[in-house]
């Protein structure tokens, strides 16, 4: 399939070829549920969102490397990592190829970052998304405790709501950008605020918590009372319903960048409606699970991912059919104004224990 992306895509060029080749395979590996449902989208749009979450998936290793230790040497080697990347990553968006980067040691651009470029040039995407998101991968470098919302809510601001901010151009819109473009950054913080209930027990190790201390710390938990629960596997009741308020603060976010959905091209809905709905779906396992993050993974079955999958793809064939059929025969008067699109009511999602999270996806 990938030759057949590049090919609808227009991309030709067979260094650039390579690049976007490879923000598929990190987008494939790192982000398993968005990748599945990014095939939902038309082949010439895909390349693109490869290349905005293979960006963001080689950031994050750099932050998350394991062979930089958690020591002040290990930081500064992330660091500079980063700094390169930055380098890179201006001189590449100023000539939107990654050719002669201009940096310190005159070096082409890593591969993600050309193709990250080049989809920023042909996009139009605001280079100041990419500037934030940068801000908060540095930040986690000497981050890594949140006392109050308001202050997690600005790292996620770099690391998830412009991620959705950056996919608007790409996916299109049939609203004004501007009115659709704040459920498209909750939307990205919703998928973050999920991953970080998910893995509370993985980013513990790492000696980070996302959680906000103030949210914690309403029902007795702190850092200590995690690391214990997590070092011993013995849960403890202040800690569950602490989990359980993040879990409906992430409801909340979902519900609000829920709108966003009907604002974006018919073309592009199945994608990002499966994506919310199976990022639902892992919110719902957490739930399911009894709020248990700490000594185990919430892993939506394969079976529902698939089922959830194969409901995306019934509404990418029913809305080919649906445009098959309104195309006019050749000869035929036109009816209709030209290049409308005819917003499409989307069906309930299925039976879930907590249908508030999945209203009328």
């Amino acid at each position: 399939m990938t030759e057949r992306e590049l090919d609808a895509a227009g991309i030709t060029d067979p260094a650039l070829r390579d690049a976007y080749r490879l923000s598929r395979r990190l987008n494939a590996r790192h982000g398993k549920t968005y990748f599945l449902a990014t095939r939902l989208l038309p082949l010439d749009r895909r390349p693109a969102v490869h290349a905005l979450y293979g960006f963001a998936r080689w950031a994050d290793d750099i932050v998350d490397d394991p062979g930089a230790p958690g020591t002040p040497a290990g930081a500064d080697r992330r660091a500079a990592a980063l700094d390169t990347m930055d380098g890179h990553l201006a001189s590449a968006l100023r000539t939107g190829t990654g050719e002669g980067t201009g940096t310190r040691t005159g070096t082409e651009a890593p591969p993600v970052v050309r193709a990250l470029a080049h989809t920023a040039a042909r996009y139009a995407i605001d280079h100041r998304h990419f500037a934030d998101f940068m801000a908060s991968m540095r930040s986690d470098l000497t981050v890594t405790r949140y006392p109050t919302y308001a202050d997690l809510h600005r790292y996620m601001h770099g690391s998830a709501a412009v991620i959705g901010l950056q996919m608007l151009p790409v996916l299109g819109t049939v609203a004004p950008r501007e009115e659709a473009a704040p459920h498209a950054a909750a939307l990205g913080v919703a998928f973050q605020l999920t991953n970080f209930l998910r893995d509370v027990g993985e980013d513990l190790d790492r000696g980070r918590v996302y959680l906000p201390e103030d949210l914690l710390g309403s029902f007795g938990v702190d850092r200590a009372l995690l690391r214990w629960s997590r070092d011993t596997g013995r849960a403890d009741p202040r800690v569950t319903a602490a989990l359980a308020a993040a879990f409906d603060l992430t409801r909340g976010v979902y519900r609000r960048a829920r709108p966003g959905l009907d604002m974006l091209d018919p073309r592009a809905r199945p994608c990002i409606r499966t994506a919310f709905v199976l990022y639902g779906a892992i919110l719902e396992t957490i739930a399911d699970n009894g709020f248990d993050v700490l000594h185990r993974r919430a892993v939506v079955p394969r079976r529902r991912r698939a089922a959830l999958a194969l409901d995306g793809v019934t509404r990418v064939a029913a809305g080919r059919l649906r445009a098959a059929y309104r195309a006019p025969h050749p000869g035929a008067r036109p009816e209709g104004r030209p290049g409308r699109y005819r917003l499409a009511r989307h069906h309930p999602a299925a039976p879930a224990p907590h249908p508030q999270l999945m209203e009328a996806p």
